[in-house]
C-alpha cells in the first residue's frame, strides 16, 4: 500500500498480472453530504471484481459522486442527479483494462429520498 490516504492498493504476487492493472479510479464525492458510505461501498466491490485497480478518493463540492477512469470523467452526479450502477461502472473498467474507448456513463439509480 502506498500509505497516502485515500488510496487502496494491493501488488500482485511476482509474474502475476491482476485484472484491472493499469487503471486508475479517482472518486470525488461530498463527505458532508453522506456520501462516503457510497464511495466504500463502490470501492469494495470494484476491489473484489478487480484487484489490481487503483482507487482514489478526493472531497468534492456539495451533492458531488464524480468519476475518472484514468482521467476521463466517466460519470458525474452533477450531471445525471444520481449514483452510477455497479454494473456500468464494471463495464467501464472492464473497457478500460482491454484498451478500448470509454463512454460516459448516463444511466443513474435515484438517491435515496426520504419522505
Amino acid at each position: 500500500m502506498s500509505g497516502e490516504p485515500g488510496q487502496l492498493s494491493v501488488v500482485p504476487p511476482p509474474g502475476e498480472v491482476e485484472a484491472g492493472s493499469g487503471v486508475h479510479i479517482v472518486v470525488e464525492y461530498c463527505k458532508p453530504c453522506g456520501f462516503e458510505a457510497t464511495y466504500l461501498e463502490l470501492a469494495s466491490a470494484v476491489k473484489e471484481e478487480y484487484p489490481g485497480i487503483e482507487i482514489e478518493s478526493r472531497l468534492g463540492g456539495t451533492g458531488a459522486f464524480e468519476i475518472e477512469i484514468n482521467g476521463q470523467l466517466v460519470f458525474s452526479k452533477l450531471e445525471n442527479g444520481g449514483f452510477p450502477y455497479e454494473k456500468d461502472l464494471m463495464e467501464a473498467i472492464r473497457r478500460a483494462s482491454n484498451g478500448e474507448p470509454l463512454e460516459k456513463i448516463t444511466n443513474s439509480r435515484p438517491p435515496c429520498v426520504i419522505l
